[in-house]
């Protein structure tokens, strides 16, 4: 068990004798309001526009990925097991290595990690990651290139409709909006500092691979 399993594991159980948990607080939507939005053909068009405002890399398909780290020179990384499966055999991948086990000792070598993505919000051009659907939390944040893989299912039109289907009782929850940035120095943008310096959503319905194969 690592510190963060530890440190997880002593809240669940001082929270256990707790009778009735606290439930989360019921909001009105239309208090929710976002300024006018551009007219686009499907979710997933204004989806890549606004993630694209923000430097971030919208992409379909597996192949698309693997171009896409082949182009870059990133050969090798960290990949949810699940995932990996899907890409064994795929040419895309060919010459790519794909470690299915988080190895610290390695963080220097991985140039780029795919994790799942349990959502994603048009409006924002936002990426939502959770705790329980991400297979290794640091595969998702320390290398330069993360890619989210997204099922089409889980694109919400906006940030209220992302919130209602993506709380629930998961004890973590991150909206990432393009690569990391800060500006605390000199109002500096720089990218890549708290974070990946390279975003990736991939959109792949569930099941993609195996049908294409």
């Amino acid at each position: 068990m690592n510190d963060r399993d530890e440190i997880f594991t002593r809240i669940r159980q001082a929270l256990d004798p707790v009778a009735e948990k606290t439930t989360y607080p019921d909001w009105d939507d239309s208090l929710v309001i976002s300024r006018g939005l551009e007219e686009f053909s499907s979710l997933w068009e204004m989806f890549c526009h606004k993630m694209r405002e923000v430097n971030g890399n919208p992409l379909e398909g597996f192949e698309a990925l693997g171009a896409f780290l082949k182009k870059k020179g990133q050969t090798v990384g960290y990949c949810d097991p699940d995932i990996a499966s899907e890409l064994t055999g795929l040419p895309a991948f060919e010459g790519i290595e794909l470690a299915t086990a988080y190895d610290r000792e390695r963080i220097e070598d991985y140039q780029f990690g795919i994790t799942r993505a349990a959502g994603a919000i048009a409006e924002t051009g936002t990426i939502i990651l959770k705790d329980k659907s991400t297979s290794a939390r640091l595969g998702a944040l320390t290398p330069w290139t993360h890619a989210a893989i997204l099922d089409p299912r889980n694109l919400w039109p906006n940030v209220p409709a992302a919130l209602q289907q993506s709380l629930n009782d998961d004890p973590s929850v991150i909206l990432v909006t393009g690569p990391s940035k800060t500006a605390d120095i000199e109002g500096v943008l720089i990218e890549g500092v708290h974070g990946p310096g390279v975003q990736i959503c991939c959109l792949v319905p569930a099941g993609a691979a195996s049908t294409n194969t």
